[in-house]
């Protein structure tokens, strides 16, 4: 399966309607095909989505959005879901609605669903429930333009929410019966809850060629579950093996680079295996701008990336934007009266353009702190006594 866009709407935090378009946008050649995943006909989608910004510009939240939209797609619990927490600023009134557009064998499927609060009468207890939502799906030889994806005024709906159907659970999308119908689901490594803490999130043994590539001074290291704790074992080359038992002890041994670097470059892997999509907050965290541009290389690699998982991070490293030969798998982020989010190539058309250039210029407007605050602050510092 597929995500072609996902659409959310409702949220007081959002300026309008925040869509994250993931199928391409600019015109597709053959140097563009080595890169681009084919979905089906003309439709292409990116193996990168960046989102970039100032700081408190929407990056994260957005990060959030769309891991929110995947976990709901995959039948899990909204209460459960770890993402939820923009979902704290619904009001009893309020509800979000949430659109998925997506791909699977030979069908665009459809998915609205509109999210809000429930109060428990008996303890006064709130939790988030699904009001009403509806699940279209269009073959796709009835789409005969890019324009006419999204069009779905004639389609069929497939299923539909029924509240007098008891089998539902009130916080479990109806895309349940597709997905066990189809056998199938989407695959996300989030890595978004690590952003703060640095730490790895695999268990098992890592691959040497991973070790050797963030530190050559590493022979072997695993990470097994026992009854109460992690076993790790850690081994340098012309060294003694090292037991751990807490993945925070690595600190003492490896680098932050190479600790992030372990569990996005195993977050990569399961990605291209599956076929699915990794979630990086903060992309440049820890790491040299080499092993950073390695990574998105490998995504863009269709030798390596034989499947078309999509790397989905933000980042405020605007030189990381030259990596990127097209417009339209970058997304400009601001926060003016709301969070927004616009791709690259509707602001900016040409492809030639140096992007970091561009965007530490502030062409675009709010993409660089301004002026005013800078002075303001450089006058607070030198007065300090």
């Amino acid at each position: 399966m597929k995500i072609l866009k996902l659409s959310i709407k409702g949220l007081q935090n959002l300026k309008n309607t925040l869509d994250v378009d993931f199928v391409a946008q600019q015109r597709v050649d053959n140097d563009a095909r080595e890169q681009m995943f084919n979905v089906f006909s003309n439709v292409y989608t990116s193996p990168t989505l960046s989102f970039i910004g100032i700081n408190a510009s929407g990056k994260t939240t957005i990060l959030k959005l769309i891991s929110f939209a995947i976990g709901l797609l995959n039948n899990e619990p909204i209460n459960s879901i770890s993402s939820k927490k923009f979902l704290d600023d619904l009001d009893s009134k309020q509800n979000m609605i949430f659109t998925a557009y997506f791909y699977h064998n030979g069908i665009v499927y459809k998915l609205e669903t509109i999210v809000g609060r429930k109060r428990n009468a008996i303890d006064g207890n709130t939790k988030f429930v699904i009001i009403d939502e509806t699940l279209w799906e269009k073959e796709i030889h009835k789409i005969k333009t890019k324009k006419r994806l999204y069009d779905f005024n004639d389609a069929q709906v497939k299923i539909r929410r029924n509240k007098n159907e008891q089998y539902l659970i009130e916080d479990v999308s109806i895309i349940v019966a597709l997905n066990k119908e189809q056998d199938t689901n989407f695959s996300l490594y989030d890595m978004s809850d690590f952003t703060d803490h640095n730490m790895l999130n695999f268990l098992g043994q890592y691959p040497k060629e991973i070790l050797t590539f963030l530190d050559p001074s590493i022979e072997t290291l695993s990470c097994e579950p026992t009854e109460k704790k992690v076993d790790i074992r850690l081994k340098f080359y012309e060294k003694e093996e090292l037991t751990l038992n807490s993945p925070l002890a690595l600190n003492r041994y490896l680098s932050s680079g190479t600790i992030k670097g372990l569990s996005v470059f195993m977050g990569a892997v399961f990605s291209f295996l599956e076929g699915g999509y990794l979630i990086v907050d903060e992309l440049e965290n820890h790491f040299n701008k080499e092993i950073v541009s390695t990574l998105i290389r490998f995504f863009m690699d269709k030798k390596v990336n034989k499947k078309g998982a999509t790397l989905i991070f933000s980042t405020h490293y605007s030189e990381l934007l030259d990596e990127f030969e097209r417009n339209d798998s970058i997304y400009i982020t601001k926060n003016k009266d709301g969070i927004t989010a616009e791709k690259l190539s509707g602001i900016l058309k040409r492809n030639d353009i140096k992007k970091s250039e561009i965007y530490d210029s502030d062409f675009l407007e709010g993409t660089v702190p301004a002026y005013e605050s800078y002075i303001a602050l450089k006058k607070a510092l030198i007065s300090l006594r």
